[in-house]
């Protein structure tokens, strides 16, 4: 036997750290999968705490401005998640497979998908965006939301590729790469912001060319470790691609129902605008869009953890490992509400000192009291949010994206849209009807979820003949 033909290491040796922390034990890896993420989340959301505070020095109409966009940025960031997602779990499963060139055509797949998907996006939003705006009743600020949307449109494949790379990175485990790129373009974001709003007197028009250029250099960190460095465990080849109907289904599966489902979330943030406008006006869109930064910082630790719980989920599922799943499912929602419940407390007591952070101005005092009443009212179903977004997270990582679909449109659409606008514009009549309308259906909606995704659990062990107990 030639020497060469002898390999003195078992295969777990020769994996990247990042990939046996993945196949190793589920709670350690969950904290380790996870807490990176956490951090750059937790940077990137610190952004959008920044972002807010330096244009609502330009006044309620500007924080009104990029309210409007807000749904369409949200349309961005759930299509290139979806695919993000459909690709990382996909690669974690064939990981947990031991198929490495399965997880590269996966890897490779995703890329051209992701180039063909922006420009697909890009082009008409770019052109119909004034007449959007319109018909959404932005009246005098649709200019100025328009050319907020018209920039942060021509960078949509900037935009696709940072975060679809960092999640192919995810997939394979390698999260402190991904943290290091996310948190690169977050800091960036806030050293710019000022420069651009108020040094160049852009405006409105400062805080998107701020966002377009940090992602840009984000992007071109991760193209380098990816496309052109090429030291992941994951490849991607693009010279000798060829697309498989297979693969694309593998990808699409998990890819087109996250997609729809951070879609309907978008679509269920504009329905909630135009609920917010009919009992509130343009100040309730503010109002809705700075408080829902507060909101999504809060439970960020939550989708920090789901990233590791659909890695880890995706490569028990890929290994058969049935009872390590089920362990990473149960520890990951008690995690979560542990964090929430804490997040929630501080979130209510601090409720007037964090609103007082965003209408320094002497316009913005007309819309403090208002979100006061936003922030504590929200805060109170910050712990069930554990029980929906991890089940949602299991689901992706084992193939099934419809399932998670479907509990978002459940809690979405189904729910949370309905409740408000009967609150609010029939028995309330005013913007704490919408608060409530989105606090209730959220509970019930992770309540179902969660239950569901129990019921899945078990439904394995059964069918693999092992009981239902972890």
């Amino acid at each position: 036997m030639d020497a060469k033909d002898i390999n003195p290491l078992p295969e777990i040796q020769r994996l990247t750290p990042g990939v046996q922390t993945l196949l190793g034990k589920p709670r350690q890896a969950i904290i380790k999968l996870s807490w990176p993420m956490i951090v750059a989340m937790s940077v990137q959301t610190l952004y959008n705490f920044v972002d807010a505070f330096w244009v609502s020095g330009l006044g309620p109409d500007a924080l009104s401005a990029v309210g409007f966009f807000f749904p369409f940025f949200f349309m961005l960031m759930a299509l290139a998640t979806g695919l993000g997602v459909g690709g990382s779990a996909a690669v974690s499963r064939r990981i947990g497979a031991r198929d490495k060139a399965g997880a590269e055509s996966v890897a490779s797949h995703t890329i051209v998908m992701m180039f063909i998907l922006s420009a697909l996006i890009m082009v008409p939003f770019f052109w119909l965006i004034p007449h959007i705006f319109k018909f959404m009743g932005a009246g005098p600020i649709a200019p100025t939301a328009t050319e907020y949307a018209r920039i942060l449109f021509s960078f949509t494949l900037v935009i696709f590729f940072a975060n679809i790379a960092s999640a192919l990175l995810r997939g394979e485990g390698d999260v402190k790469r991904a943290m290091y790129a996310m948190m690169l373009g977050a800091g960036l974001n806030i050293v710019l912001d000022p420069i651009f709003i108020f040094a160049l007197k852009l405006g409105v028009a400062g805080a998107a060319w701020a966002t377009a250029l940090s992602l840009s250099v984000s992007a071109g960190f991760l193209f380098n470790w990816l496309i052109l460095k090429k030291d992941t465990y994951v490849q991607i080849r693009l010279r000798t691609f060829r697309f498989q109907k297979k693969i694309i289904y593998d990808i699409l599966r998990v890819g087109l129902p996250t997609s729809i489902q951070q879609l309907s979330m978008a679509f269920s943030v504009f329905l909630f605008n135009l609920i917010v406008v009919k009992v509130g006006g343009t100040d309730g869109v503010a109002v809705l869009t700075t408080g829902w930064r507060v909101t999504m910082f809060a439970i960020l630790p939550l989708l920090g953890m789901a990233m590791g719980v659909t890695a880890v989920t995706g490569a028990a599922y890929g290994g058969q490992d049935y009872r390590k799943l089920n362990e990473a499912h149960l520890y990951a929602v008690k995690i979560g509400i542990l964090v929430e419940v804490i997040m929630a407390a501080l979130t209510f007591f601090l409720a007037p000192y964090i609103a007082t952070l965003f209408t320094l101005t002497s316009e913005g005092l007309r819309i403090r009291s208002d979100l006061v009443v936003f922030l504590q009212t929200m805060c109170l179903y910050y712990p069930t949010t554990s029980l929906g977004i991890m089940s949602s997270a299991m689901f992706q990582g084992t193939g099934k994206g419809l399932y998670a679909l479907t509990a978002t449109i459940i809690r979405t659409i189904v729910l949370s849209a309905p409740i408000a606008y009967f609150l609010a514009v029939l028995v309330m009549k005013n913007l704490v009807g919408v608060w409530w309308g989105i606090v209730i259906g959220n509970i019930f909606g992770s309540l179902i979820a969660f239950l569901w995704g129990r019921y899945f659990v078990h439904s394995l062990f059964r069918q693999a003949g092992v009981g239902d107990k972890a």
